[in-house]
């Protein structure tokens, strides 16, 4: 062991001739501590909040959407499906048709943004239908039979666990979806209605979703809206979901060149880009602030530092008449400075990474998901924090320790020892 880290070592191990030093050393290793345990936490939150907002939002919705900006939808669309179906990077396709609707049963209701799809097609593209938890999408297939589907007492209907609650509805149980697109009659525009039966009840931990959400056949989509063979938008699934800018732009081109202009796409980026820069920005100023705790434990380090001098006034004028130098006797004290960091930045690291990994496998904090759109706080700890925020930690005890270091170095030994 070098000279000037030993030293370091034996003061911070030796018996105080003043307790209130030592008490500050350790105040000032658990201010450390504190620091980076509370900086490591608030990170893994920050970064599980994102990684869940950005699966489930991936996972429920499409990659890239294409929609018709002129006229009401997209007709004839089985040979453009196919077609877009062979575009570079795309993996799957599914039509879907929307439309916002009424759904009641009894005197309770709730508005509900009802999409048509093709339940085969629509499975490969979102996972939204894996998430049903009670019943099945099976009753969504097509019925090779229109004239049948057609005089169905109650058409299938799977809708989301927070608007069943809301209706008080249960598998197989019936309800009346209301389309605000109406027929014209003598007395005016009248809603059309129909009545459903829940085959399926689907909780995918979007509060957005599982309150508002529903999925039907295509056709009977259709039929509620008066949009024969009509669908709204084309969803894809890509093979690298960061390249949906790209695939969306060609989709768009070949849509182009196969039916003209008047085609436009979207991607999960631009959806939810106000989303994405919001929690970024939330984590920058989270660190900043947390970093405050780190500066405050640093100042602890300069007074136990300061104090530590003044104790040792005797000692390292005995040292430096006997030999050591100026640049030893700093060395001495930056080195006890970074040993004080390093125990409570070592300590902070357990201690946040303990808390962050039992928080992300047993998930004991539980949040409203009807405000923070998921049901429990999430933790994803990453080891490039670990090396960011000891790295800040240390600079900051590095700092503190300038001041003291520099006065130990300043001592002269005549001085300190004439009266001794």
């Amino acid at each position: 062991m070098r000279f000037e880290l030993f030293v370091a070592a034996r003061y911070l191990r030796a018996r105080r001739r003043q307790a209130v030093v030592g008490l500050v050393t350790v105040i000032s290793v658990a201010g450390v501590a504190a620091g980076v345990a509370s900086l490591i936490i608030a990170l893994a939150i920050t970064n599980g909040m994102r990684r869940d907002l950005q699966q489930r939002l991936v996972g429920s919705t499409a990659h890239v959407q294409l929609m018709r900006t002129a006229g009401d939808g997209i007709r004839d669309w089985r040979p453009l499906m196919a077609s877009l179906a062979r575009v570079p990077h795309v993996v799957a396709v599914a039509p879907g048709l929307y439309g916002q609707v009424l759904i009641s049963r009894g005197p309770r209701s709730g508005g509900a943004l009802i999409k048509g799809i093709l339940p085969s097609d629509e499975s490969r593209v979102g996972n939204l239908l894996q998430t049903i938890h009670d019943g099945s999408a099976a009753d969504l297939a097509p019925v090779a039979d229109a004239g049948a589907a057609e005089n169905e007492l109650a058409a299938p209907i799977v809708i989301g666990d927070e608007l069943a609650e809301t209706l008080g509805a249960s598998v197989d149980d019936t309800v009346l979806v209301t389309s605000p697109q109406g027929e014209l009659t003598p007395l005016g525009l009248a809603p059309r209605y129909q009545r459903f039966r829940v085959v399926g009840i689907f909780s995918s931990g979007f509060y957005q979703y599982d309150s508002g959400y529903a999925f039907m056949r295509l056709s009977d989509a259709q039929r509620l809206f008066s949009e024969p063979d009509l669908i709204s938008v084309l969803s894809f699934k890509i093979d690298d979901l960061y390249r949906a800018v790209q695939v969306g732009d060609a989709i768009e081109k070949a849509a182009e060149k196969d039916r003209g202009p008047g085609f436009q796409t979207t991607n999960w980026i631009e959806q939810n880009r106000e989303l994405f820069r919001d929690m970024k920005l939330e984590q920058d100023v989270t660190f900043i602030v947390l970093a405050l705790i780190v500066v405050v434990a640093a100042l602890n380090i300069l007074i136990a530092l300061t104090m530590m001098v003044m104790e040792k006034t005797r000692d390292i004028a005995v040292m430096m008449s006997f030999g050591v130098t100026t640049e030893q006797v700093r060395k001495i004290f930056l080195l006890q400075g970074l040993l004080i960091s390093a125990m409570g930045t070592l300590l902070g690291l357990g201690m946040g990474y303990g808390i962050s990994v039992l928080g992300s496998h047993y998930r004991f904090i539980h949040l409203d998901a009807s405000v923070y759109s998921i049901d429990y706080l999430p933790f994803a700890p990453r080891l490039v924090d670990a090396v960011v925020v000891a790295a800040v930690s240390l600079s900051m005890s590095l700092l503190a320790t300038l001041y003291p270091s520099s006065s130990a170095a300043g001592v002269l030994p005549a001085e300190a020892l004439r009266y001794e």
